[in-house]
């Protein structure tokens, strides 16, 4: 169970996160800095990710519902903003949006505006942590797989920014676009089976 849990929740946050699909910006964000410099940023960017990815799957559903939406409507909800998500990186729509953004707010720091939010723990990386620490609601075990998995990729995300430039080198433009497009077709089944959840815990159609 806890395997089977590690590995979907390791396919949807390293998918939405996108670390691959990150490092191009890291670089450019970064332009111009010592490697300690860079390292420094990258130690910010993803820390300050992990403390609010954190925060939203500890206190997601408590606000949740406090404003009386239950996790069956949120993860039917979560499923199809996951969807569109995956649909845009089947269509390459992402990317631009992110380098709009990048350039648009880069600043003398960018650790926190905007590597850690939006383009760390955006909203699709937050609507992830919110489903899949309520999927598993008093599970103490299965709640720590995920934070564990969560840390995982945050922890793969700041290695490659450490490895930015030969990454971006190796892999090419081609290759970046080829692993995020298969990324997108894994995110999309993903999704689908939230949408099957959520009404399954409904009990329509007989899920």
């Amino acid at each position: 169970m806890e395997l089977e849990l590690a590995t979907a929740a390791f396919v949807s946050l390293f998918v939405i996160i996108d670390p691959i699909g990150l490092t191009p910006l890291f670089v450019s964000l970064t332009s111009g800095m010592t490697p300690r410099q860079r390292r420094g940023v990258a130690v910010r960017a993803v820390v300050t990710g992990a403390a609010i990815l954190a925060v939203f799957g500890i206190g997601g559903e408590f606000v949740l519902s406090k404003i009386g939406i239950g996790m069956p409507a949120f993860r039917v909800s979560g499923g199809i903003l996951l969807f569109m998500t995956a649909i845009d990186m089947l269509f390459e729509r992402r990317t631009p949006r992110r380098e709009k953004t990048a350039e648009n707010d880069e600043g003398p720091d960018p650790a926190v505006f905007p590597l850690a939010m939006p383009l760390i723990a955006g909203p699709g990386a937050m609507t992830t942590m919110i489903l899949l620490v309520g999927q598993n609601s008093g599970d103490l075990t299965s709640q720590l797989v995920v934070y564990g998995v969560m840390l995982a990729v945050l922890t793969i995300a700041f290695l490659l920014f450490m490895t930015s430039g030969l990454m971006e080198r190796a892999l090419g433009h081609t290759g970046i676009n080829l692993v995020t497009r298969l990324m997108g077709m894994f995110l999309a089944a993903l999704s689908v089976q939230f949408v099957l959840d959520g009404l399954r815990d409904y009990g329509m159609f007989g899920l």
